[in-house]
């Protein structure tokens, strides 16, 4: 069991009347607010200001930590730290939130919509209802709204999100074992390509590189760095050099045992150690630079036609006097 060291959390000091803190929601839901109430400390309940009425969340950060999180998006305001009937309320809704996505669920089957409901959200106050959702197309979905306003007597807004997204809401465990990084720890989920899994010479196999979300692993980024860096020690695959045995081609690297498969022209394969490969390999003389030729190897020039003097026509061989009859 490894030792978790406590996060430097920078407090505001009795003379500042204002700082930032940083508020995360249900999922990975979050805001900036601006709080002047010296007492607020990570993890406490408070309650915010938002559009159309208040919310409660958790603090996350303040001081410093939230002020480099935050970009130029809006700052709301904090209004108070949340008692106990204020929090318990809090789960009342988390618990409801499960029976309004069944609902939904019923009401898009009625509708016939190619979307599928992720999860559900309700404001603290009541005052409005988050639906999330996926779905692969655009979907018209205004008279499933006007129904859900009737039913739930709110108001009602619907969130397209990514497959990534979704994961990182519900949660759930990866191939490691874990629960999924993107819902415990990971708050940016960045793009991955498929030339992470090529340059860690990884199966490039979808199903053993993608994770719960039928995406590629947010995982892949994770040692990316240190594999380039390594790969630097190494010749390029595929390339040709010259040893003490002769010409050898690279077939291929491995920077955990240090060493590299060579072929030669005889296509005999030996696998050495990358140390001794720099020194059995001979220094090839430096090329000439691009673009010329080595005097020696430079075809001569073809003579250009001198545009200011008239070309003469060739000649034509003379006919020969055919012999004589003795």
């Amino acid at each position: 069991m490894g030792l978790e060291l406590p996060v430097y959390q920078p407090l505001p000091s009795p003379g500042e009347h204002e700082f930032l803190v940083e508020v995360g929601f249900k999922g990975m839901r979050k805001g900036f607010y601006a709080c002047t109430d010296p007492a607020v400390r990570v993890n406490d309940w408070v309650v915010v200001e938002v559009e159309r009425g208040r919310d409660v969340g958790r603090v996350r950060s303040l001081g410093g930590v939230a002020q480099k999180k935050c970009g130029a998006g809006e700052v709301g305001r904090i209004l108070n730290r949340a008692d106990d009937e204020e929090v318990r309320q809090v789960y009342v809704l988390r618990a409801d939130e499960e029976r309004v996505r069944r609902k939904t669920r019923e009401m898009v089957e009625q509708h016939q919509l190619k979307m599928k409901v992720s999860d559900a959200e309700w404001q603290w106050d009541r005052n409005k209802l988050t639906i999330y959702f996926t779905a692969e197309r655009r979907v018209d979905f205004r008279q499933l709204v006007r129904d859900l306003a009737r039913t739930f007597r709110t108001r009602i807004e619907l969130k397209q999100i990514g497959v990534r997204d979704e994961a990182a809401q519900l949660g759930g465990v990866g191939r490691c074992g874990r629960e999924l990084c993107c819902s415990t720890w990971l708050r940016e989920i960045k793009p991955i390509s498929l030339q992470l899994a090529k340059d860690q010479s990884l199966s490039l196999n979808p199903q053993q590189i993608s994770g719960t979300c039928g995406r590629l692993m947010c995982c892949l980024t994770y040692e990316h760095d240190a594999y380039l860096a390594a790969r630097k020690r190494f010749p390029r695959e595929g390339k040709t050099i010259r040893t003490t045995v002769g010409a050898e081609r690279v077939i291929s690297i491995d920077i955990w045992r240090n060493t590299v498969t060579l072929q030669d022209e005889q296509r005999q394969r030996r696998t050495i150690d990358v140390e001794q490969l720099k020194s059995e390999t001979v220094a090839q003389p430096a090329a000439p630079p691009r673009g010329e030729q080595p005097r020696a190897e430079r075809p001569p020039r073809p003579a250009l036609p001198n545009p200011a003097q008239p070309q003469r026509p060739p000649r034509r061989p003379r006919r020969q006097p055919e012999p004589r009859p003795e």
